[in-house]
């Protein structure tokens, strides 16, 4: 009994000097945060010949070195947009794409490293009066934090009914 309880104690003794030896670790400041800043205006509405197309809630979303403050990835542009369909016709929407203006009306360009996805994809009939929405979530060139003047919004779409012509062309494959 003598021996267990000295070989506890020796036990206990190894492991409050293990505990005691143990390096505390400074727990760090995050080294990036995640910031949104509100476009200006953050609503915009525009009328075009055969469709109106509403976007709202237009922000830039980005990751920035907490320390600079300055992005540390391509910054996001995001927000909701609204297409309907005022022509006679249907319309089939291909997608967005977006143009980054500054001050001259000149186009902002992405830097050397940056990702570009200046497009987003849509893909819907639209029936005369019918409505779709839905979100955007484009890239934003770091230029433009500090010079955009101006976005450009290129709604694609065909028009339809479209005329197709077939071509039959007398063919096979050899065996």
């Amino acid at each position: 009994m003598k021996y267990l309880t000295v070989f506890a104690i020796a036990i206990l003794s190894v492991g409050i000097g293990l505990v005691g030896c143990a390096k505390e670790k400074a727990s760090e400041a995050p080294k990036q945060q995640y910031v949104t800043k509100n476009l200006v205006p953050a609503t915009a509405e525009v009328k075009g010949a055969d469709f109106d197309i509403k976007v709202d809630s237009l922000q830039i979303g980005m990751n920035v070195d907490s320390a600079s403050k300055e992005p540390v990835e391509t910054p996001t542009l995001e927000g909701h947009y609204t297409v309907t369909n005022t022509s006679k016709d249907v319309l089939d929407v291909q997608g967005v794409t977006v143009e980054y203006l500054d001050e001259q009306g000149k186009a902002i360009a992405f830097s050397s490293g940056e990702k570009i996805a200046k497009a987003t994809t849509m893909l819907s009939k639209l029936n005369p009066g019918e409505t779709t929405d839905g979100s955007l979530e484009l890239t934003f060139p770091r230029a433009a934090l500090k010079n955009l003047r101006r976005i450009d919004l290129n709604l694609v779409f065909i028009p339809s009914p479209l005329k197709r012509e077939t071509l039959t062309m007398p063919e096979k494959v050899e065996g």
